[in-house]
């Protein structure tokens, strides 16, 4: 029901510029066994330093959300689009049938901190679009606050960046022994990643704790009990 990923057993890679870990089969890595679950293709644990990043490449038919966790990160496309963000902002990139982007740390001395996820798009063939959004950082303690969503009622918050895919990703802030209660209707998949803490997550019988960095995939339960151990900041993603 509950199957944990713990942070050390990613595939992880340093490229003296660039430091990353792979939760899914990602370039080099490849395992079989970890392709994707459900329409999840990547989670990349990306460090960046300063002056570096990725320079104009090619993208087609993946919806891809970069959530920066410090720093700052600039994303210019051949849309023309181009911004720069930092926590508590969410890029969102739907490449459809084709764009090309690059993602450059925009700083000279300080490194940037990010999560790239790659999701397959329910309806392929789409324009390519970009856009990204603004959620309320101080709103996140004891509450899960979507951030991403395909959900067209979440979106007209202005707060929460549209995806082209049955799913809604979360982001709360616990404090030790806070509680939290994580519904979605039968059938339907979770994903949890511990951004910072650790975190314990009770589905049915089974009980784990999940230190930082660790993730964990659920299925088969549509009720979770999520707990704070010290302070804790946790990613949670409803899929299809």
């Amino acid at each position: 029901m509950i199957q944990v990923y713990n942070a050390d057993q990613r595939y992880q890679a340093s490229h003296g510029w660039l430091h990353t870990a792979f939760s899914f089969s990602f370039a080099d890595y490849y395992d079989p066994n970890n392709l994707q679950f459900g329409p999840m293709r990547v989670l990349n644990d990306d460090y960046i330093e300063g002056g570096n990043g990725f320079g104009m490449h090619p993208h087609r038919e993946m919806e891809i959300v970069t959530l920066v966790l410090s720093g700052k990160l600039e994303h210019r496309d051949s849309l023309g689009n181009q911004a720069v963000t930092t926590w508590g902002g969410i890029q969102r990139m739907s490449a459809g049938s084709g764009v090309f982007h690059s993602e450059m740390n925009p700083s000279s001395d300080e490194p940037v901190s990010l999560l790239q996820m790659w999701f397959l798009p329910q309806t392929p063939g789409l324009d390519p679009s970009y856009e990204t959004s603004s959620f309320p950082v101080d709103d996140l303690r004891g509450k899960l606050v979507p951030v991403v969503s395909g959900d067209a009622a979440l979106q007209k918050s202005g707060a929460v960046a549209q995806i082209h895919q049955d799913m809604t990703m979360y982001l709360t802030e616990l404090s030790s022994d806070e509680t939290l209660t994580f519904r979605q209707a039968d059938g339907r998949r979770v994903f949890l990643f511990v951004l910072e803490g650790s975190v314990g997550v009770r589905a049915g019988e089974q009980d784990v704790r999940l230190g930082r960095r660790d993730s964990a995939r659920v299925e088969g339960s549509s009720e979770l009990l999520l707990s704070g151990h010290g302070e804790s900041r946790l990613l949670v993603i409803d899929l299809p």
